[in-house]
């Protein structure tokens, strides 16, 4: 095994006592420090009706809840009360139906003490239409010791350039255009296992004209403790096109970049390698199971002793080709498990086999 960077010694060292304090194996710091996640149920609700209760968290106080509505056909802002930063932070939104629509990132920002996710949905063909989904924002700052108790980190990629990044082992997140339209190469310094499959990625296409837009994780690896994603974006003809998106990265952690709490945490990546399948409480690597039922392209995850309290899900597609994936409806408890039902897609909407990663968290 290679040793980490000698600089990060120090920096261990001054870190590990406070980081691994009254928590359990496998990660033993937060790294966000506001978050919240929601499932819009009823796209066509007016502004501001209270979302679904038991699929919405956040570290707002108590009594506060997420609200949202629609404001125009397929668009639909959330609101998550009292955690509001503007335009800092990472968010990520996944649909949630069985017809091939797709949903993406318009914007987001403060308004008031409140933060605001504005999200657009489309048909296949990329008329807008509405579409269930859910949907995250988060913002980390902050080091953590980058051995063992996991790693997050994410980036905002813009029409120029990188907008905002965070790693919680503090190196970069760079993004590169490959050439051809819609592909980037994305590197996450120093986050993962050496030279070994491990964690989770998500991204979400953004797009401030709301014109239609997805993205996808064409392929990953890692080089060393680093993580190289090449991420390519399509527009409604399944052509490659540039495009403005978000993209995490999480390692024995939840998908809000935090850990204990939450501490009831799984994710999945269906090519399967390394430690890819990962499920705390259940002890760690290996626990969760991936099935193919018809159609083809429709798969349930299961997630061993996840059924606790709210709770949220993210799918991103994997592999070449404009498919896509998503969710075919809100996730299923069978206590003490969870079964999460994801539907890939081809172009044109019709269901078609293909990869994907899968993240599930609960609020604590």
């Amino acid at each position: 095994m290679r040793q980490r960077p000698v600089a990060y010694a120090a920096m261990v060292l001054a870190l590990v006592a406070a980081a691994l304090v009254g928590l359990a194996s496998p990660a033993s710091a937060a790294t966000a420090d506001r978050w919240g996640f929601a499932y819009v149920d009823d796209p066509t609700v007016p502004l501001w009706t209270n979302l679904d209760p038991t699929k919405q968290a956040g570290t707002w106080a108590p009594g506060l809840q997420a609200q949202g509505g629609k404001i125009a056909p397929g668009r639909f802002l959330v609101k998550f009360p009292s955690i509001g930063l503007g335009a800092r932070g990472n968010v990520h939104v996944t649909p949630v139906n069985r017809t091939g629509h797709y949903c993406e990132i318009v914007r987001w920002f403060g308004a008031g003490v409140d933060e605001i996710v504005d999200v657009q949905c489309h048909r296949p063909g990329g008329l807008p239409e509405d579409s269930r989904f859910t949907v995250l924002w988060t913002y980390s700052s902050g080091v953590l010791p980058p051995t063992d108790i996991g790693s997050y980190a994410s980036v905002q990629y813009g029409t120029t350039g990188v907008v905002q990044f965070y790693n919680s082992t503090g190196n970069p997140v760079t993004v590169t255009p490959l050439g051809p339209p819609g592909q980037y190469l994305v590197r996450f310094a120093l986050v993962g296992a050496e030279d070994e499959y491990s964690g989770n990625l998500q991204v979400t296409a953004v797009q401030p004209n709301a014109q239609a837009r997805r993205c996808k994780v064409a392929k990953w690896g890692p080089v060393g403790y680093d993580v190289l994603a090449y991420v390519f974006c399509y527009g409604a003809n399944g052509l490659g096109i540039n495009s403005e998106f978000t993209a995490s990265y999480h390692r024995e952690r939840s998908v809000v970049a935090s850990f204990g709490p939450p501490k009831y945490v799984g994710y999945v990546w269906s090519a399967g390698a390394g430690q890819t399948n990962f499920n705390y409480p259940s002890g760690g690597f290996g626990f969760n199971s991936i099935g193919a039922i018809a159609p083809a392209g429709r798969y349930l995850v299961k997630y061993p002793n996840m059924a606790l309290n709210e709770d949220h899900s993210q799918v991103t597609a994997y592999g070449n080709g404009n498919n896509y994936c998503h969710l075919t409806q809100p996730w299923q408890t069978f206590w003490p498990d969870i079964q999460v039902d994801v539907l890939c897609f081809d172009n044109f909407g019709n269901p078609m086999p293909h990869r994907f990663f899968n993240t599930f968290t609960n609020k604590d």
